[in-house]
């Protein structure tokens, strides 16, 4: 059994520009608190083998999907949770005055950054 706390400073930052915090680790997944600053817009990315859900915590933000039979533009906003499925290309931006933050849940764990590949996405990246 484990227990984590939130740390008070990014352990990193994803590949797709995010300031990412460590919360859990496990054989099925992980689990990251993750923030952009009012006004990032992150690259756009696609994951080889990795899913993930996401639940927006705080701040306003849209988020970008693409896979091979649609793609949509999703607003978030706390409360709103969403999927990325392994093969979809995304890109996500704070949209509000404070920063978006959220938990994201990957499955399985989290191999390294050399899982996220860079695709072209819907806006210019400011990272």
């Amino acid at each position: 059994m484990k227990e984590t706390v939130l740390p008070d400073a990014p352990d990193a930052k994803s590949p797709a520009g995010a300031d990412i915090r460590f919360i859990m680790d496990g054989t099925t997944g992980n689990m990251i608190h993750s923030t952009v600053p009012p006004g990032q817009i992150n690259r756009a990315t696609i994951h080889k083998s990795v899913s993930e859900f996401w639940y927006v915590l705080e701040g306003q933000g849209e988020i970008w999907r693409r896979d091979e039979s649609e793609e949509r533009i999703t607003p978030l906003a706390p409360g709103v949770s969403i999927d990325v499925p392994v093969g979809t290309a995304f890109q996500y931006r704070c949209t509000g005055e404070v920063p978006l933050t959220f938990i994201c849940i990957t499955m399985p764990p989290w191999p390294g950054d050399q899982e996220a590949s860079h695709v072209d996405g819907a806006w210019p990246p400011t990272v």
